[in-house]
């Protein structure tokens, strides 16, 4: 997940051998709204105070995200599969309210907001939704599915070889989340 958007990858198969079937990116804010991309920032390096203006933007990002997940999740079912769960990638589980530094700290909300917005979405759908940080999804997948780290990143690189486009980390990463659901779903 980023600010403003996330990587959506849908699995399929037997956990021991899992297949990318679709991938999306799904706007999490408004493009109509751009101050809703970084809704803490009132300007670069400079972070919006508590205000009204923050509370309309916040509310927009939840509700968009929360249509967005929910057209997403309709089109997968409109294809003909189905959805057992999620995996979100975040980049840091912190505190925002712990960050002295004003700009740092509202990335960390914008963090924290995202994230936030995509899981309530999910879980509105009655789907289970588990967070994966970023720094910790290769060694945790690498113990889950019993493989060395060398051989996932290998296997990811040959998963996004059935994709159009570009195959980046972000794709990568969503991947190692979906497989990781996909297994604990089939286990």
């Amino acid at each position: 997940m980023k600010s403003g958007w996330a990587a959506a990858v849908l699995v399929d198969g037997p956990a021991a051998n899992p297949r990318v079937v679709a991938r999306h990116v799904v706007a999490l804010s408004d493009p109509a709204i751009p101050a809703a991309r970084q809704p803490y920032h009132a300007a670069m390096g400079v972070a919006r105070p508590n205000s009204p203006e923050l509370d309309r933007l916040v509310a927009s990002v939840k509700s968009y995200a929360a249509q967005s997940i929910a057209e997403l999740l309709a089109g997968i079912v409109e294809d003909g599969r189905g959805v057992g769960g999620a995996g979100l990638v975040v980049g840091s589980d912190i505190d925002p309210a712990r960050i002295a530094n004003p700009h740092v700290r509202a990335h960390a909300c914008e963090g924290r907001l995202f994230r936030a917005a995509v899981e309530a979405a999910v879980r509105s759908h009655d789907l289970p939704c588990t967070i994966f940080l970023e720094r910790d999804l290769l060694a945790r997948a690498g113990e889950v599915l019993g493989r060395p780290a060398a051989r996932l990143k290998q296997t990811l690189t040959e998963l996004g070889r059935s994709v159009d486009g570009g195959w980046r980390r972000d794709d990568k990463a969503a991947t190692l989340a979906a497989w990781l659901v996909l297994s604990a779903e089939r286990s």
